[in-house]
């Protein structure tokens, strides 16, 4: 999870790339705890360079949330001048304060898909600015507008605060659709770990309030059950990487309020524990058998498919959370091939011919 927005600190840089290219270290060891052959081929060099990172990291504690809040100096963050992006602030409504928004590749007079982003962290570090250029590049690719939303982090704001956020996020793209050049009828939700657990739960809340038709979820590997890791038992091979269920303890206790893996969760905050998942949008979910969300991101899946709601899911062998991002930055081919599956999936929930 570590997602002080999912590529701030999943990134690498350069030396990452240099590092998957290296054939001297690919040779046969541990890395954080797992033999090296479970991890896939294409992010093992990668995963032995982010591990000695990880041993860096302070502990996750509420003494070290600035520091871990603090943006990893890899990457380059800065958005694109060729694509329009604008910081709105909006009103949320009473009791809760106005939340900024960043509307990315506007073109008024138009009417293309849209996309409400909510970006991941474990529900305590990460922001929608520093994931403006990469939702620049996604709106490009796919010819769509898309709203990214500053939601309030926890544990400050509990899930009560920053789901409203998020839901007054959607409002506002559906009702001024017409002057972003949006179509209304074409919203899709989509975040990445604890921004996919939030997309999941602005799908449940829209189609309970019944006022923004969604069309499609895109969650990827996304945070769904607080008692993954806690009452939940996960096999020892998994969680090993960026997320581990110290950390998840961590991000859901600050997310609730409360302690999670508990014998009951408030309405809407937990995903997984959602009895009726009937009348949600298709969906697409994706993630790694080495992912810590793995077992509960199958699940989701399944229980979708099993009341008729669509969900296609990628289970990809040997990679951890956030392996996409890492992948990419290091122009690795198994980086590439998720984006295309990640993209074609959202052309196919708007109606768009796959590529």
């Amino acid at each position: 999870m570590m997602h002080f927005n999912r590529r701030e600190w999943l990134a690498g840089s350069a030396a990452l790339a240099g590092l998957a290219a290296m054939p001297s270290l690919a040779r046969a060891q541990a890395v954080a705890g797992l033999p090296e052959a479970m991890i896939h081929p294409e992010l093992r060099a990668i995963a032995r360079q982010f591990s000695g990172m990880m041993k860096n990291m302070p502990a996750w504690t509420r003494a070290n949330l600035p520091e871990l809040r603090k943006p990893f100096p890899f990457g380059d963050w800065r958005s694109l001048p060729s694509v329009p992006h604008e910081r709105k602030v909006i009103p949320v409504g009473k009791p809760h304060p106005d939340v900024a928004i960043y509307v990315i590749n506007a073109k008024p007079g138009t009417s293309r898909p849209a996309i409400l982003h909510t970006h991941g962290g474990g529900y305590i570090t990460g922001s929608a600015e520093t994931s403006v250029r990469q939702m620049q590049e996604l709106a490009v690719k796919l010819d769509c507008v898309i709203v990214t939303v500053e939601y309030r982090l926890a544990p400050e704001t509990t899930y009560a605060g920053s789901i409203e956020d998020n839901y007054a996020g959607l409002k506002w793209l559906h009702a001024n659709a017409a002057s972003i050049g949006a179509d209304p009828a074409r919203i899709a939700v989509m975040g990445e770990s604890a921004g996919g657990g939030h997309a999941a739960i602005l799908a449940l809340v829209a189609r309970d309030r019944g006022e923004v038709p969604v069309c499609f979820q895109c969650l990827i590997y996304p945070m769904l059950d607080d008692r993954t890791g806690i009452t939940r038992k996960v096999q020892p091979w998994v969680g090993r990487m960026v997320w581990t269920p110290e950390q998840n303890r961590f991000g859901w206790e600050a997310f609730l309020g409360a302690m999670p893996g508990g014998a009951k969760a408030p309405k809407y905050a937990v995903p997984a524990r959602m009895a009726d998942l009937k009348g949600l949008p298709p969906a697409f979910i994706g993630v790694g058998t080495l992912d810590l969300f793995c077992d509960e991101d199958i699940d989701y899946a399944q229980r979708l498919n099993n009341v008729g709601v669509p969900a296609e899911l990628i289970v990809v062998p040997g990679a951890f959370h956030g392996f996409d991002g890492i992948a990419l930055m290091a122009k690795a081919p198994l980086g590439t091939w998720f984006e295309n599956v990640k993209l074609n999936a959202l052309r196919r929930g708007f109606g768009i011919p796959a590529a």
